[in-house]
């Protein structure tokens, strides 16, 4: 347990009060923990609470606040974003034992977006919603057929909290799966049966496929990962689905596979450039190449985690915060420094 069976836990945002409500209703039997909310939140304030804090949790917390935090050793980044915390703890554990958990809590809404976007590019959503807007009623397979998915090969190229949620989310439409990890095996015992590739079959992977369905972290080994040559294996037939980050697929080589129907289509919820200009319309666009010019693609500005305010998401926090409490280091989602992931 914590130094005299104390534990103090930093929360470093503005924690609206039906969140608030919800982690003291299930943290409540477990005499000793400690909520700290800042009031008012400033650095200052921050700063302050911070010697005293055993868990800190947030998304991107000043070095300063972290630093200062003597008693830390264990940072919750309530996300699954945590590449711009590698370095830090990184050079922190040379002379401390502080462990880095990232968040899997929006891995379920994810997954669905992931399906759902698939689902939208295969049967035409799109157009026939745009076409029934504006009056156009009755379009036949002449225009915007849609695409079978039974009979498909889906590729889940990571296997971690999403893509195991949306191989159950698929399992029932009678499709084959292909599963690449970093070994080539899975502790999952949902694996049975289907194929799995190891990081080196990456070009088998994607020759075995129809459906790419890209759920990895990014990290130094996994940015540019898919790029023209892969492009190329994956085929003419070929689908992508990208709910990882965009730096995965390289995107000058995506763009020309899409523009000129290397690949049959992708559906992708994230990007290139997060903080685009302005054009002379007031648009902003996350990408350098003309992506909406596309009549193959699915565009989703970054919104798969939605929504942000379900509760549940949280439980995971929860569950970790009562087993430090409770003196278990066996923590959910434990950040590998060496991995980055």
């Amino acid at each position: 347990m914590s130094s005299n069976n104390i534990t103090n836990v930093l929360f470093t945002w503005d924690v609206n009060t039906r969140l608030k409500t919800y982690i003291e209703d299930n943290l409540a039997k477990f005499s000793g923990i400690n909520l700290l909310f800042p009031n008012p939140l400033t650095d200052e304030v921050l700063l302050d609470l911070a010697p005293s804090a055993d868990i800190i949790i947030g998304w991107r917390v000043k070095d300063e606040v972290k630093l200062t935090a003597k008693r830390m050793k264990l940072f919750i980044n309530p996300g699954t974003g945590i590449k711009h915390h590698i370095d830090f703890f990184r050079k922190l554990n040379q002379t401390r034992n502080v462990i880095l958990i990232n968040g899997h809590g929006n891995s379920y809404f994810t997954a669905q977006h992931a399906v759902a976007m698939l689902l939208t590019l295969l049967n035409k959503v799109i157009p026939h919603h745009t076409w029934m807007k504006n009056g156009k009623w009755r379009t036949g397979d002449k225009d915007a057929i849609s695409i079978p998915l039974r009979d498909k090969r889906i590729g889940l190229l990571g296997y971690g909290a999403i893509n195991t949620k949306v191989h159950k989310f698929l399992a029932g439409f009678d499709v084959e799966f292909s599963i690449l990890t970093r070994t080539g095996k899975s502790p999952s015992s949902s694996t049975k049966g289907n194929k799995l590739f190891s990081g080196n079959q990456l070009l088998g992977f994607l020759e075995s496929i129809d459906v790419l369905i890209i759920a990895v972290p990014e990290t130094s080994d996994t940015i540019g990962l898919i790029g023209e040559k892969e492009l190329d294996h994956l085929g003419s037939e070929g689908i992508i689905v990208n709910v990882s980050r965009g730096s995965v697929v390289d995107e000058k080589s995506l763009f020309e596979a899409l523009q000129q129907k290397k690949i049959m289509g992708a559906a992708i919820d994230v990007w290139y450039e997060y903080s685009p200009l302005e054009d002379e319309n007031g648009g902003k666009y996350p990408f350098h190449f003309p992506f909406n010019a596309l009549d193959n693609v699915i565009l989703s500005p970054h919104r798969a985690a939605s929504p942000f305010s379900d509760l549940k998401r949280w439980n995971e926090v929860i569950e970790n915060i009562k087993r430090h409490h409770l003196g278990s280091r066996e923590y959910l989602n434990v950040v590998q420094l060496d991995r980055e992931y």
